[in-house]
This record gives C-alpha cells, sequence and structure tokens, in this order.
C-alpha cells in the first residue's frame, strides 16, 4: 500500500512539473493534426511536380490555392515574379509574416526508395526538401489564422510564397517591391538532419556570369588568325585556382563552365562560366568578388579576346537572433522529439548505406539550444537579405537521416514518403506555436526586434541584384 501511494506521490509530482501547454498552443497543434493529409497531399504534389527557379507554376497555384480556401487573402505574381505570391489574414499589430519556398533542383529526379532510382533521368527533384517547407509553413499559417478568426489572438498573419531559392533568389525582388516593409517578425525553417532551433548565420554569396569573345579560326590551317575565347576561359579559372591558397579558409569559390567550344577543329569565339564566391562575411565575399572580376580582365588580355561580366545576384549572411531561437527552443521542448516507426528507421539505415555513411539512422532527440559560430559555414540562402530586413526566427527540423547529402537523390527519396512528412509537421506546429507566443506577449516581439537592431547596427541593407525585372524564363 505504501509503495503504491508513493508512486502515485511520484507521478503526481512529475505531471505538475512537467512543462504545461496552453490553450492557444493545444489548438494550433490540434489544427495541424487536422490538416495533415492534406498537408501531406499538398507537399506530395508539389514534391511531384519538381518545377525549378521561377517554373514553379503549379506548385505555386497548389499552395496559393490552398490558402484562399483557408480564408486568406492572396496577392498573386507579385514583385514581377509570376510564381511569388503573399496571402494574408488579420488586421492591425503585430504583423507576423512566415516565408514559404517551393521550388527543385535540376537533375535530382528520384523514387521514393532508398537506393539511387530516378523517376526521370535527369529530370528536377526536390533535393532541398522545399515541397516540405513552404507546405508547413502555410499550414502554420492557417492555424493562426484559424485563432485570429475566433477572436483568440489580434494582428495580421501573411504567408510569403518564395520562388526560386536555389537559383537567381526570388526573395531579393519581394524585398525590393517593399513587401516586408510592414512586418515586425518573420518565421523561417529549413529541412535538415537535425531538429534544432537555427542560430548558424550561413555565406554571403554572389553570382555571375563571365563571358569570353574571341575570333574564330581553322584549328589546323590557320590558327594564328584565330583569337580563342576558350583559351581565356582557361587562364582564367587556372587563375582563379591558384587564388584559392591566398583566401581565407572560410571562403568558398565555385564555376561551372557552361559553353568552352563546341568542336575540337574550331577556335572558339566563345565561352562562357558561371561562378559563385561564398564567405561567412559579406565585406570578405565583396572583396573576393572585386579581385576575381580583375582577374577575368587578365585573362581577356593574356589571351587577346573581349570579356563581359553579367551581375545575376548575390545574397546576404543570415543576421541570426537568438531571442526568437529562444522562443523555438521552448517550443521544441514542449513538443518533445519525432518518433519514428521501425519500418521508417530501416529506410533511413538503407539510404546511409547507400551514400556512404554510417547507419546510425534517424535524429530523435531535442538537441540543446547551440552557441552562434562566426565561422559555421554551411549553405547560403535568400532567406538572408530578409532577415536584415526585419526580424528572422528560424528552425530546422529533421527530414533526412543523420549524415545524408543534401542536394541529393536522397533527400528526395525522404521528402516524398513518412520520414519527410513527420518533419514537415513537427515544423508546422513549432512555428505556430511560436507565434503564439509572439502575438500573446508584445514584450516578446520586443525584445527579437531590439536583438535585430543591435546586431544590424549602422548598416543599411542593399540589395545585389541588376537593375530591371528579375529573370524569368532565363537558365
Amino acid at each position: 500500500m505504501r509503495i503504491t501511494l508513493l508512486l502515485m506521490l511520484s507521478a503526481c509530482l512529475l505531471y505538475a512539473q512537467a512543462p504545461k501547454i496552453s490553450p492557444n498552443k493545444k489548438a494550433v497543434i490540434e489544427s495541424i493534426d487536422k490538416q495533415r493529409e492534406r498537408l501531406t497531399g499538398i507537399s506530395d504534389k508539389i514534391w511531384a511536380y519538381a518545377e525549378t527557379a521561377f517554373r514553379e507554376t503549379n506548385s505555386s497555384k497548389t499552395l496559393a490555392d490552398y490558402a484562399e480556401e483557408m480564408g486568406f487573402t492572396v496577392q498573386r505574381g507579385v514583385a514581377e515574379i509570376p510564381t511569388a505570391f503573399v496571402a494574408t489574414y488579420g488586421s492591425g499589430k503585430p504583423v507576423i509574416g512566415i516565408l514559404g519556398e517551393f521550388d527543385a533542383l535540376p537533375g535530382l529526379s528520384q523514387k521514393s526508395v532508398p537506393v539511387k532510382d530516378p523517376l526521370q533521368e535527369g529530370k528536377p527533384g526536390h533535393g532541398c526538401g522545399h515541397n516540405l517547407f513552404g507546405t508547413a509553413s502555410l499550414g502554420a499559417a492557417v492555424a493562426i489564422r484559424e485563432l485570429i478568426a475566433a477572436g483568440k489572438l489580434k494582428g495580421t498573419i501573411k504567408f510569403f510564397g518564395t520562388p526560386a531559392e536555389e537559383k537567381f533568389f526570388g526573395k531579393l525582388w519581394m524585398i525590393r517591391a517593399g513587401l516586408f516593409n510592414d512586418v515586425d517578425v518573420c518565421m523561417d525553417w529549413h529541412p535538415g538532419a537535425e531538429t534544432k532551433a537555427a542560430v548558424q548565420t550561413g555565406l554571403a554569396l554572389v553570382d555571375f556570369i563571365v563571358e569570353f569573345y574571341g575570333q574564330a579560326a581553322h584549328a589546323s590551317s590557320d590558327p594564328w588568325n584565330g583569337r580563342s575565347a576558350s583559351d581565356a576561359l582557361e587562364l582564367y579559372t587556372t587563375g582563379i585556382n591558384y587564388y584559392r591558397e591566398h583566401i581565407r579558409p572560410t571562403t568558398r569559390i565555385h564555376y561551372h563552365i557552361q559553353d568552352g567550344g563546341q568542336v575540337v577543329n574550331v577556335v572558339p569565339d566563345y565561352a562562357r562560366l558561371w561562378v559563385r564566391v561564398r564567405d561567412p562575411k559579406r565585406q570578405v565575399m565583396q572583396e573576393v568578388y572585386e579581385r576575381v572580376q580583375k582577374m577575368a580582365e587578365g585573362a581577356a588580355i593574356m589571351a587577346n579576346v573581349d570579356y563581359k561580366i553579367s551581375l545575376v545576384s548575390g545574397i546576404y549572411e543570415i543576421l541570426v537572433n537568438r531571442t526568437g531561437a529562444s522562443y523555438i527552443q521552448k517550443n521544441l521542448e514542449l513538443l518533445g522529439p519525432i518518433q519514428y516507426t521501425e519500418q521508417e528507421v530501416a529506410f533511413a539505415k538503407k539510404i546511409q548505406e547507400s551514400t556512404g555513411k554510417p547507419q546510425v539512422g534517424l535524429h530523435s532527440k531535442v538537441e540543446p539550444l547551440e552557441e552562434t559560430r562566426e565561422d559555421a559555414g554551411g549553405g547560403s540562402t535568400d532567406v538572408g537579405d530578409v532577415s536584415w530586413v526585419v526580424p528572422v526566427v528560424r528552425l530546422s527540423a529533421a527530414t533526412a537521416p543523420i549524415g545524408t547529402p543534401w542536394h541529393s537523390w536522397a533527400v528526395v527519396a525522404c521528402g516524398g514518403m513518412s520520414i519527410g512528412h513527420k518533419g514537415m509537421i513537427h515544423a508546422a506546429k513549432t512555428l505556430a506555436m511560436t507565434m503564439v507566443d509572439l502575438y500573446e506577449d508584445p514584450k516578446k516581439i520586443e525584445a527579437v526586434k531590439a536583438e535585430f537592431i543591435q546586431r544590424k547596427g549602422n548598416h543599411v541593407y542593399s540589395g545585389l541584384i541588376p537593375p530591371g525585372p528579375p529573370p524569368i524564363g532565363k537558365e
């Protein structure tokens, strides 16, 4: 009898100590659970469409139609981008935005199986999980909209349908159009291999095209009459590769030769390559960018050809907001880790075997809030630009196994089955719960804004995009 009473008392104490979920947070969790089937269906449609930058016609329409069905006012084709849209509900302050991406990557078509097996060889696939990204964010926005409609929260919710994150960086044109000007705080998440509050900066980046123009000639009978554009290209890439020794370890330079000549017996009169420079600090990236532009001129002089440099676009590193991340962290702890079935773990381990990674399965725990590192490295995103215009609160959710190569077929495979779906739903709940915190407590919004102002300092944002409309229809 005494043991039974002690056990009951222990259980009561544990229950009393457990963090309690507020009524509004319960409501958004229930809303997302109620939407689960629809959200999974939307995500799978976008996964199957696999549309690339500025071509996401069906994907954009699927999300915008759902937003309209759920009571949002939808502005389509914003910022001169046919596939960009903003879905709005509510009125007055605060205005909380949430970002949603939906573009795929070229050449990554894949069935939802744990070995490489394309659906259509050479076709695109969602190797960054954006079919999950936009869908989860919209699900969270719908849950908040229901609370505003019921009078439980006051303010405005805005879902931003943001195309072309993988190439061209559509958010830059949306910023230029002033679409974020009235937003107090913006929410963001990204698929990953871990579930955690996101507090790393990523890399600033610039994309540009270098073209060389020479004189064609017969490569055997009169090469002295030719001026080789491909010679200039090779001299240029050689210069870049020698330069690597003299840049910071955090700086990255990539290039892709798009045209190096067509046939072997003609001195090429045209050559073209796509170049990308990255660094955790935009200022350092800018310095390297200026240097490699001068190197293009030097290569042109050596080969006696003309050259042209065309800016595609460039993006900032993320301006971290640890205050907002602390709110994300508490809600992750309230929700607890994602739970997986034996079949899902087996699928994950087969993915790891197929990609030469340790077979350790899936991330299923709540990590503590990380320290922010100055040299975190990693990828780049145009969310960085948004984060210099309005405070951005960010999350990563596991949608693929630990160690999965990103931008690969393995991510596509997981994004079209239950592992990806579970991460998507978990992200939607965490984002919605965090937005509840912000709507309910204006002091939390002010704290997020205060850190944003402190970190930004006197810097004046300037988007690195060429004048004129977005490059719709360009490769």
